[in-house]
């Protein structure tokens, strides 16, 4: 294909990713994106294709036959409750093929072409270190949103110098690589020291932090591919790749603002720390947790002027999104006001609650971001949390020793009411106690969420 032709169809896949991003910033726009980019990788795949540099096209269809296989089980066979999983997956086997393109080009085209240029070098080794990171740190996000590992920080006395040393070797090796004194023993080493630095990167990081860490692994799964795209001489692949790594970093810094963490204790694997010693649970509940029925909450809507529901995780858990909006229209039926509460960080991803708000038909303009509705929570009759554990909890304000200790905060305590719907008194995915549950306007609502929801309109209907 002419190479006009070529560079004018990656400036039109270019401009199309860009649109698709900037459509992916409002719900109402976000399917359009979708396509939009979509669209995008279909052209500049179909222009690679095309490239009369390829000589066979037995491996590449292959890939693709692969490729769509496992991509179509997971689509239908993944819940949305582990999409925060298969994201963290996506994100490492990303910075996996970027770090298999650096490799390959550096065994086969330096042996075939002689000495690799300096940008090839720096490009390869930038690859390297960014890809490797990326797979071994998306699989730890991985494991400890599956629970394989504790969800809690992990780590050792010292993991932030060990964090550095590699960090400083893994440098050291790349110059090597680069002033053309390393051998593919040198490549092999640095390969395993950054997938290394992945995993002790990552480790210390968890609770709550989590959907920071799947934001930034996003980011770094883009930077390597843009890198891969240096690599390879391919343009469109620079570009796109910029672009998930620059909007990766953007989301990445919206939502340390959301928990009050700083960007460097990403980077550094340095959040999650607690400045003392955490309140115990039974010291936090002391007997001062109050049950509840769905016929008593009924009667507490049934003079509600304004009701915000705070979905969590345990809403994802339950799949009782659709529940929700049934007691949302029936509570609106009789002329009460329904909003919902999405704190930037509740679920496991950055906004998970949207995904599954909108997957049950939820008006977009119902859906409150954390500013919009703290404001509200004081003149609010009823908050009903629905597992939101962590985003509730008061400890963000009150207990210096906390782990989240300065996180924004969804302010239900404020309401008149907040009656939290969960199976037990067990904590959130931080691992912490939540006094919320022991104030003297809180009732608990327990059993299963979705099956508590759809009681609880039952009973509302009753009193029609």
């Amino acid at each position: 294909m002419n190479l006009f032709l070529v560079d004018g169809f990656y400036l039109l896949a270019a401009m199309l990713f860009v649109g698709g991003i900037k459509g992916l910033t409002r719900p109402r726009t976000a399917v359009r994106g979708n396509q939009m980019a979509a669209i995008g990788m279909l052209v500049a795949v179909l222009v690679t294709l095309l490239d009369k540099s390829i000589l066979s096209y037995e491996w590449i269809l292959g890939g693709v036959i692969l490729g769509s296989l496992i991509g179509t089980l997971l689509a239908t066979r993944i819940q949305m409750t582990a999409m925060p999983q298969m994201v963290a997956l996506l994100n490492g086997f990303g910075g996996g093929a970027s770090l298999c393109v650096a490799a390959a080009s550096f065994l086969g085209l330096a042996g075939a072409d002689g000495p690799l240029g300096l940008v090839a070098l720096v490009a390869i080794c930038i690859t390297l270190l960014i890809g490797a990171v990326t797979l071994t740190g998306s699989a730890v996000a991985f494991a400890k949103l599956q629970e394989l590992l504790p969800g809690r920080p992990l780590g050792f006395r010292g993991i932030r110098g060990f964090n550095l040393v590699l960090f400083v070797a893994v440098l050291a090796l790349a110059g090597s690589l680069i002033s053309g004194s390393g051998d593919s023993s040198t490549l092999i080493l640095l390969t395993v020291l950054a997938l290394v630095l992945g995993v002790t990167l990552v480790m210390p990081i968890g609770g709550a932090d989590m959907p920071v860490v799947i934001a930034l692994l996003n980011s770094y799964s883009g930077l390597a591919a843009a890198a891969a795209g240096f690599i390879m001489g391919n343009s469109v692949l620079v570009v796109s790749g910029a672009l998930v790594g620059a909007s990766g970093i953007i989301l990445t810094r919206i939502m340390c603002v959301a928990m009050n963490r700083s960007l460097s204790g990403v980077l550094f694997g340095s959040m999650g720390e607690a400045g003392g010693p955490v309140m115990d649970a039974d010291e936090v509940y002391a007997g001062k947790v109050k049950s509840s029925s769905p016929e008593e909450v009924s009667m507490l809507l049934e003079s509600a002027r304004r009701v915000v529901i705070v979905p969590g995780f345990g809403l994802a858990m339950a799949q009782a999104q659709h529940a929700v909006r049934d007691l949302a229209d029936s509570l609106e039926r009789r002329g009460i006001e329904v909003i919902y509460g999405l704190h930037p960080v509740a679920g496991r991803m950055p906004g998970h609650m949207n995904v599954l708000l909108a997957e049950a038909e939820v008006p977009y303009d119902k859906m409150q971001s954390m500013e919009e509705v703290n404001a509200l929570f004081e003149q609010t009759d009823v908050a009903i949390v629905i597992g939101a554990n962590d985003v509730t909890n008061p400890m963000a304000r009150e207990d210096k020793g906390s782990p989240i200790y300065g996180m924004p905060i969804l302010n239900v305590d404020k309401a008149r009411t907040v009656v939290v719907v969960k199976r037990s008194l067990s904590p959130g995915f931080a691992g912490l106690p939540n006094p919320l549950f022991a104030r003297d306007n809180c009732l608990m609502l327990f059993g299963d969420g979705k099956k508590a929801i759809m009681e609880l309109t039952a009973a509302v209907n009753e009193t029609v």
